[in-house]
């Protein structure tokens, strides 16, 4: 009986399998659509689904697994993550804070066009998270409401990924999926005419809307100051210091992003004013505020000793490196911070303290200490193992922050300017040289193994095998033949032009409502079963799903950065809503005419 009820269910499935692809489809739309669970995880039960009813076999499902989309993706986040762990971003955006002080307005051009360009070679959403507390900085530099430059940055990072392949997932993807139907793939630089009549036509609809459109005000909350994630340091100028009389403002390490000195101490006078032109010597101790990855990027330095020690030397780098936090019932509070008993009893290094919002403007030898204040310590592992034992200290570990390795920096960009070129110039597939620098990038040590595991982005990629094989399934089901078949009578005497159009404007609605690479994955077979119908050149319908899919202005929902600037600027659905309209009606009309005048 069991048998014959399978059996029937079976026959049934088969008959009706186009139906049911459909079906499948309708229901992942609404889970992406109401967000209950991870759009990864909606995927997956996608696949599942179709595995499941046996419309693909286990072979059908494991073959999405040699689609090259996803590991050449993968290396790019690897990429991505060794030009941050080297400082590349953070010293372009430091050049950029510096010319502010200058010319504030050119800066925040400048800004724009650094991340533009930046996201044109590598993942977009480490370079709006990277920019967001340097926009901050920079619209209190400039007087423009940081409200007024947020959602900007993640359009600017939008219409940069659009114009190279390797600029955002969706293009690799929509490439991939095109190469599995037998057509010929796409240059790294082929989509970039089409990719920069949209960022012209995105630049001028948010210089005209921008303004008066998006919300005024300064930024609140986690992302409002970095006082509280900035550390007090203490920079001692050793005597054959390269910045021995040199004015601070010509030290090239002051002049980074995130470096804020406050004071100069010498022969126990502070100078706190006109510290630009204050020329340092031997013995002077400058008084500064920076990050966590800052400080611990100077240990290595050979020009300052960094922080305060009483008892013995442990060196700049010591053995051990931890962070501890000030327990309320320190005996030592309210006195100076080198006072604290554990300083004179241990063989350690005090490298800087913070404070939550509220960072003391003395240097770090006198700083009062404050219950909750967090220090940045470095000793040796028996002394260390002390501060783990000390009732007046808490949450004693290891810091998680990384220095930085810009010794490494030239590697790393030489790495990602390889992959350009020789995908440009086709002497390997992209996928090869993407993976061939990230040995590269391993073997010279700009980034550690466990790092660049970290810098893939796990759900994204578990979307995309779920995607693939969910647009397998609708394959194999019928379900896209089904869907031309009824889309091919109404489309029939549209002119090519009009195709473009009606393909873009699906894609970038569909964007608006679920993630774009699930859109990507689905709508790109379509588009190319529909040329090929219609008798129609199917490349430049695929192009115009490239730049839909990533065409996500008017929702904060529809793309990474858009969600990113969402919640660090504390916006409102509507205001994406209210910007993002004009710029997808812009960059739509100006990127359709583009592909249908040039293709």
């Amino acid at each position: 009986m069991i048998e014959l009820i399978l059996h029937v269910a079976n026959d049934y499935i088969q008959a009706n399998k186009a139906i049911i692809g459909l079906v499948i489809l309708a229901f992942l739309f609404t889970g992406f659509f109401m967000e209950r669970f991870p759009a990864a995880v909606v995927a997956v039960l996608g696949a599942c689904m179709f595995l499941f009813l046996g419309i693909i076999d286990s072979d059908g499902l494991f073959s999405v697994f040699s689609n090259t989309a996803p590991i050449t993706i993968a290396a790019m986040f690897i990429l991505s993550g060794a030009l941050l762990r080297t400082g590349t971003i953070d010293a372009i955006a430091g050049f950029i804070i510096a010319r502010a002080r200058k010319h504030p307005k050119l800066a925040v051009v400048e800004m724009f066009l650094g991340a533009f360009v930046a996201s044109a070679f590598m993942n977009n959403t480490p370079v709006v998270l990277v920019l967001i507390p340097i926009i901050i900085r920079l619209s209190r530099a400039t007087g423009i409401s940081s409200k007024k430059l947020l959602i900007p940055l993640s359009f600017v990072c939008i219409l940069g990924g659009t114009t190279t392949l390797i600029g955002t997932s969706t293009n690799l993807i929509v490439d991939a999926v095109a190469r599995d139907t037998g057509m010929t793939g796409f240059g790294i630089f082929e989509i970039t005419p089409y990719g920069l009549v949209a960022a012209v036509a995105g630049m001028i609809m948010m210089a005209l809307f921008s303004s008066w459109l998006l919300p005024s005000g300064q930024v609140s909350g986690e992302f409002a100051s970095n006082d509280e994630s900035a550390f007090l340091t203490e920079l001692t100028v050793r005597n054959r210091s390269e910045a021995n009389g040199k004015r601070i403002a010509d030290v090239p390490v002051f002049r980074r992003a995130g470096i804020k000195v406050t004071a100069v101490s010498r022969n126990s006078n502070y100078i706190r004013h006109d510290l630009e032109h204050f020329v340092l010597e031997p013995g002077d101790r400058v008084a500064v505020q920076l990050d966590l990855a800052e400080l611990i990027s100077l240990r290595e330095s050979q020009d300052f000793k960094i922080g305060i020690i009483r008892s013995g030397d442990v060196g700049p780098l010591g053995e051990e490196l931890v962070e501890a936090t000030v327990a309320p019932s320190h005996p030592s509070i309210g006195n100076r911070l080198f006072d604290i008993p554990f300083l004179s009893q241990l063989n350690v290094r005090i490298l800087g303290m913070t404070r939550f919002r509220n960072l003391p403007r003395s240097d770090l030898t006198n700083a009062r200490i404050h219950a909750a204040d967090r220090l940045l310590v470095t000793g040796s592992s028996e002394d260390i193992a002390r501060m783990y034992e000390n009732p007046n200290l808490f949450g004693v570990g290891q810091t998680k922050i990384r220095a930085f390795r810009r010794d490494r920096a030239p590697i790393a960009i030489g790495a990602l300017v390889a992959v350009v070129v020789l995908a440009a110039l086709n002497v390997i597939p992209l996928a090869v040289a993407a993976i061939l620098a990230v040995g590269a990038i391993l073997l010279a040590r700009c980034i550690d193994a466990e790092e660049a595991w970290g810098s893939i982005d796990g759900n994204v990629l578990v979307l995309i095998f779920g995607m693939l094989a969910v647009g397998l399934g609708l394959q194999q089901a019928g379900s896209v033949d089904l869907i031309v078949n009824v889309l091919t009578p109404y489309l029939r005497d549209i002119p090519p032009w009009g195709l473009v159009f009606a393909i873009y404007i699906l894609s970038v609605i569909m964007t608006e409502i679920v993630t774009n690479n699930a859109v990507a994955i689905i709508i790109t077979p379509i588009a190319i079963a529909l040329g090929q119908d219609l008798g129609v050149d199917p490349r430049p319908l695929v192009i115009a799903v490239m730049f839909a899919a990533s065409a996500s202005f008017a929702t904060p929902i529809g793309y990474q950065t858009n969600t990113l600037v969402y919640a660090a600027g504390n916006y409102r659905f509507t205001d994406f809503f209210k910007a993002g309209i004009p710029l997808t009606i812009g960059v739509g009309l100006a990127t359709c005419l583009a592909i249908s005048f040039w293709v």
